[in-house]
């Protein structure tokens, strides 16, 4: 996480929605990459989630710009919507760490491969991080 804006709350939480979402497209090529054999059904899951996760990533960077251009003086509106943002982002990656269970279970590719195995918990772990990071923040400002 960049520390540029303190505990600033708006850029704290969407850098680091920025990083994750960025890391959640690359890690569905490295699965790809990892598994040469891996069935053409989550092939193509995995291409599809890399272009949504790369739109879900342009649109933080976006928020992130528009963000900074208000000197962090958010009007209540820009508020809100960079809090939906953030669910949507959270709930975004629960969808992605459960796609990638399914691959780790569900795959002949992934179950021959035990590099991929381990591969996938981590993509899992660092996915479940950010879902952390993103819950607690969400909390915080809810209370």
């Amino acid at each position: 996480m960049q520390f540029y804006y303190g505990s600033q709350m708006p850029l704290r939480v969407l850098d680091e929605a920025e990083f994750w979402k960025e890391q959640e497209a690359e890690h569905t090529v490295v699965m790809r990459e990892l598994m040469k054999d891996l069935e053409k059904e989550y092939v193509d899951a995995l291409k599809h989630w890399e272009e949504v996760l790369n739109t879900t990533h342009q649109h933080v960077k976006r928020y992130v710009e528009s963000v900074v251009r208000s000197n962090n003086q958010l009007s209540p509106q820009l508020y809100q919507q960079v809090l939906e943002l953030v669910t949507f982002c959270l709930q975004e990656s629960v969808a992605f760490t459960k796609f990638c269970r399914q691959v780790k279970t569900e795959s002949k590719a992934a179950a021959n491969n035990a590099t991929a195995r381990v591969v996938i918990d981590h993509i899992i772990d660092e996915s479940e991080y950010f879902i952390g990071i993103a819950q607690t923040i969400l909390y915080e400002q809810h209370n």
